[in-house]
């Protein structure tokens, strides 16, 4: 009883913070590579307001711009997160949430609060812990088979296959499988390629990717708090991309400062390793801008001492003025918590010469803002390899018109019938976009 009053107050404070406070800037103020950044604004606790989770109804789906035509590309799945695609045109599936965090690593009162507006949203269910086989043996762009390939995992999230290894990132280790083309579920038992930074897993999510030559894998980390409030002993190989040897498992940090690495590809023009980043929470909200960026090997960007290059966030003691001195500016902002997570360039003409080059962003939605942002996909163009103009939406629909979300949509990837795949882990749907040609 003494709890949820406890809840009630806390909550009731959590929505009349969120109606205070300067207004907000338009919301294309913080795209592109030089976001408009305003004062930090600070508070207790935080601006909480998160739409809630409640699904499509009969009939229902997102809209696509341009044309394009929208179908369910599997249904019934139980919180799918990330995608990847066979060699033979099947998709994998990863769903998946948070593992269970130790007694000792909870948090306290707002890690509570926030965990319990978090399950409004649709996440904080117990993760299914697998990896699901999709097949479209038609060509309809449905998939008729849908078959579990492994399961028993933990929290499983990013996927790459190598030569005849099928690589998981589980959220604490990296593991792997033989596999075979066509087959439909895996008999093998895992076996661990290298461990990743679990605990406390504020983030937990580690995307993957292999290198074109196949004898490294980068892994995308999260941080294990906002700020470093945990200490940054609990940081140490997060808020980093790791790169991985296939061979060994040794492990370095490939470039660090990154808060929470989620989406990750190769730019097919520049060759370089990308990675869209969620930023920090809790000082406004127009502040800090998510980002995509090219990755530097031993490339530092900020996190927590810095945004935006060397602009000092003064929560962080003690700071590190020569580590600030070397912050990397991102290259491209995708506004204030928008929870960009999914992103895949565009490597074919399939889709026509307006997304040639360019890269698709899943942007899950925001928790962390008065008025919502995100919750839809967009498409950011490039020129010569680099970001050159405002986002365009590509799929949106996900809040309905009392603001709740029917859908939040994460992992992106482009098939090679050249339909875009999205996972929506409230939904519980895979859609699929095709486009006109243009």
């Amino acid at each position: 009883m003494v709890r949820q009053s406890l809840f009630a107050g806390v909550a009731v404070s959590a929505l009349l913070l969120a109606g205070c406070g300067i207004p907000e800037l338009p919301e294309e103020a913080g795209y592109g590579p030089n976001p408009t950044l305003p004062e930090p604004q600070s508070s207790w606790f935080p601006t909480i307001k998160i739409a809630e989770a409640v699904g499509w109804k009969e009939g229902e789906k997102p809209q696509a711009t341009y044309g394009g035509q929208v179908t369910a590309f599997a249904t019934g799945l139980q919180h799918p997160r990330w995608l990847y695609e066979l060699p033979n045109g099947d998709i994998l599936v990863a769903e998946s949430d948070a593992p269970p965090k130790p007694e000792d690593k909870q948090g306290g009162l707002r890690a509570w609060v926030q965990g319990l507006f978090m399950k409004r949203a649709g996440s904080r269910t117990p993760s299914a812990n697998r990896i699901t086989l999709l097949r479209d043996l038609d060509g309809d762009g449905v998939a008729e088979l849908k078959e579990v390939f492994l399961e028993n995992l933990t929290s499983p999230f990013g996927m790459a296959l190598v030569g005849d290894q099928l690589y998981v990132a589980n959220a604490d280790a990296v593991i792997r499988v033989p596999y075979a083309e066509g087959e439909t579920k895996s008999a093998a038992t895992p076996v661990k390629v290298a461990d990743l930074p679990a605990g406390r897993n504020h983030h937990w999510t580690k995307s993957l990717i292999a290198s074109p030559d196949g004898t490294k894998l980068y892994v995308g980390v999260g941080s294990n708090s906002n700020v470093g409030e945990n200490g940054m002993a609990e940081e140490e190989r997060r808020a980093a991309v790791l790169e991985i040897d296939t061979t060994t498992g040794a492990t370095q940090v490939f470039a660090s400062g990154l808060r929470n690495p989620v989406g990750i590809d190769w730019n097919p023009v520049t060759k370089e390793l990308w990675v869209a980043v969620n930023e920090r929470d809790e000082i406004g909200d127009d502040l800090v801008p998510d980002y995509m960026t090219s990755v530097k090997p031993g490339g530092f960007y900020g996190w927590p001492y810095s945004y935006f290059g060397q602009i000092v966030d003064k929560r962080v003691e003690p700071q590190k003025p020569d580590l600030i001195a070397k912050a990397i500016r991102p290259d491209y902002a995708l506004g204030s918590h928008t929870a960009s997570l999914g992103m895949t360039f565009v490597k074919s003409e399939g889709l026509g010469p307006r997304y040639l080059g360019g890269a698709f962003i899943g942007q899950h939605g925001s928790w962390n803002r008065k008025n919502p942002v995100g919750y839809r996909v967009i498409f950011v163009p490039f020129a010569n390899g680099k970001p050159s103009g405002l986002p365009i939406p590509v799929l949106t629909g996900f809040l309905n018109d009392k603001g709740q979300a029917r859908g939040r949509p994460v992992g992106v990837i482009v098939d090679r019938r050249n339909g875009l795949l999205v996972a929506d882990d409230v939904g519980n749907v895979i859609w699929r976009v095709t486009v006109p040609p243009t």
